[in-house]
Parts: C-alpha cells; structure tokens; sequence
C-alpha cells in the first residue's frame, strides 16, 4: 500500500502533496483549537506543562488566565498562518511551482531555528519536540517537490 504511494514520481508528488494539505488543515483546525479550547481551560493538561517550565509551584491564577489567553490570540495567529500555507500549497500543486514550495521552507527556515531556540532557552522541551517533529515531516517533502518540480519545468 505505502509502496504504491510512491511507486512513480507523479504519484510521490501527489502524495507529498496530499501530506502538505493535510498540515495545512491541522494548522487552521490546531488555531481554531487554541483560540476556542483554551479559554474554556481544556488545554491546561498542555499548559501545566508550560507552566513547570517557569513556576516551581502552581502557577497563580492570573498568569495561568493570561497563558490561557496568549494561547487563544496564538490560535488565530496559527489559522491565519494555515491560510497562508494553503494559498501555497494550492499555488505549488497547481502550477508545479518550485518557488511556491522555496517560500514554504524559507518560512519554517524563519521560524524552526528561533522556536526551538526560545523554547529550548525556557526549558519547554514538548514545544522542542513537537517543533522538530513539524520540521522533520515538513522539510524533507518541501525539498523533494523543490527538485521534483525545477527537474519538470526544465524537462
């Protein structure tokens, strides 16, 4: 079955694209979670964990609503990002645009470094993980339709 996914380079890429609109969803689906989850407390499991990074008790309840709060404004950043990623993605799909998918790796180029960086700095090693989670699902098939797609047009 994962086999017949890429058993040609015109069904890898549209494999590697369905996995691109696949992230995008979870993206504007994950911003949608963060801006209406968390105010109601029901990511405070994820948050405790935060929170142990910077509070060695219990974090008081006006910095526990105030995270609550910067992670709901960080939900509606994520959905307009996820919008973003979609106009790409659909962009490269379409037009076979190498440059589409350079835009899309340069913005996580932008953004991996300093995320684990800062998260890293904090002591949040989930928010590590899940970055280099994202960056190792994201890159290499973002590379791979990079040369797959200039190959095409030079073809």
């Amino acid at each position: 079955m994962v086999r017949s996914l890429f058993a040609t380079p015109t069904r890898t890429r549209r494999t590697v694209v369905a996995w691109l609109y696949l992230v995008v969803l979870g993206h504007v689906f994950g911003g949608l979670l963060l801006t209406w989850a968390s105010p109601a407390g029901h990511l405070d499991a994820y948050l405790h964990w935060v929170d142990n990074a910077f509070w060695t008790t219990p974090a008081p309840a006006p910095a526990a609503a105030q995270q609550r709060w910067w992670f709901a404004l960080f939900g509606a950043t994520l959905q307009s990002y996820g919008i973003a990623m979609f106009a790409l993605v659909h962009i490269g799909q379409r037009q076979r645009s190498a440059a589409a998918w350079g835009w899309l790796l340069l913005g996580i180029g932008v953004w991996a470094p300093q995320d684990i960086w800062l998260s890293a700095s904090a002591g949040v090693w989930i928010n590590v993980l899940a970055d280099l989670l994202a960056l190792c699902a994201l890159a290499p098939p973002l590379l791979w339709l990079i040369s797959h797609d200039r190959q095409v047009v030079k073809a």
